[in-house]
């Protein structure tokens, strides 16, 4: 049995070892994980020479060739593309079928494959014991979001390890429904990009008004930052913030009016509600795809 007192004990090995695999990798290494705990697999020499320079982690360049590490991992994170979980669960099965006939519980996984179901992970894998993920892009700097939700045969010192490594890239909820990780998904999943797009506005608007585009810039980040920083730590709601700084007849009140008027918030939900049922029809595609 894990205990996070001791995470020394702890093995983690990582399907794939893509941007957020190494984000998390990094994250577990300045929280009392060692390299020699960590292992990735990944068939590309690319992204095993990167993680080889940047960690110093075990490598593999196949799930069977991590057939040792993976029959005594504490847990196991599948990382990869949905077009390539099919084929990794398919080999995980494989070379877990030692372990789960010689120990009493299966190996704790967790998915941050975007949009596909528990139960298609768990009828690939044999059993229950899995927790579905969906983090976003800011944990590359520890700054991130991750919604969880936990199937049937997961424990509590399940989550409490899992919220762990969710610590080292920044923060976590658990949602009670798995329909709910569309919605994590459209939120916080694809969030990044919609501030991104908000950012690089900003700054053409700045530099149309005679900015360099270093100060347009400067000032597009920090306010981002900066308002998001105040929403997080103030007691007013949202509405409350942006009414504060709402004088009537006033600049901000002139921009917002035209934001209003060309239905800025109602696109953005539409936005936010296509990127819901994307994610809810990736999950259905996979689940077709194993019929």
């Amino acid at each position: 049995m894990i205990t996070l007192q001791n995470p020394e004990n702890t093995r983690i090995a990582f399907i794939g070892g893509g941007n957020m695999a190494s984000a998390i990798i990094g994250g577990l290494l300045k929280n009392n994980i060692t390299a020699d705990q960590i292992l990735a697999v990944d068939p590309m020499a690319t992204a095993r020479d990167r993680l080889e320079k940047s960690y110093g982690v075990r490598l593999a360049g196949s799930i069977s060739e991590a057939e040792n590490f993976l029959g005594a991992a504490d847990l196991i994170i599948l990382a990869v593309k949905p077009t390539h979980l099919m084929d990794a669960l398919d080999q995980l099965q494989e070379v877990l079928k030692h372990r789960q006939n010689v120990q009493q519980d299966p190996v704790l996984v967790l998915s941050i494959v975007a949009g596909v179901l528990i139960q298609d992970i768990c009828q690939k894998l044999g059993h229950d014991r899995v927790i579905r993920s969906m983090p976003n892009t800011p944990a590359l700097i520890n700054q991130g979001v991750t919604g969880l939700f936990a199937g049937q045969g997961v424990k509590k010192q399940d989550q409490l390890l899992v919220e762990w490594v969710c610590k080292s890239i920044g923060q976590s909820v658990w949602v009670p429904n798995e329909k709910q990780l569309d919605a994590v998904t459209a939120i916080s999943g694809s969030g990044p990009a919609y501030v991104f797009l908000m950012i690089e506005h900003l700054l053409q608007a700045g530099i149309g008004l005679g900015l360099s585009p270093e100060t347009a810039l400067q000032l597009a980040n920090q306010t981002i930052i900066g308002a998001g920083m105040l929403a997080q730590q103030s007691e007013d709601a949202p509405g409350v913030l942006r009414e504060k700084v709402t004088s009537k007849g006033g600049t901000t009140f002139a921009a917002l009016e035209v934001l209003r008027q060309a239905n800025w918030g109602g696109t953005l939900q539409t936005a936010v509600n296509a990127a819901n049922q994307r994610s809810s029809e990736m999950g259905q595609e996979f689940t077709n795809a194993m019929k």
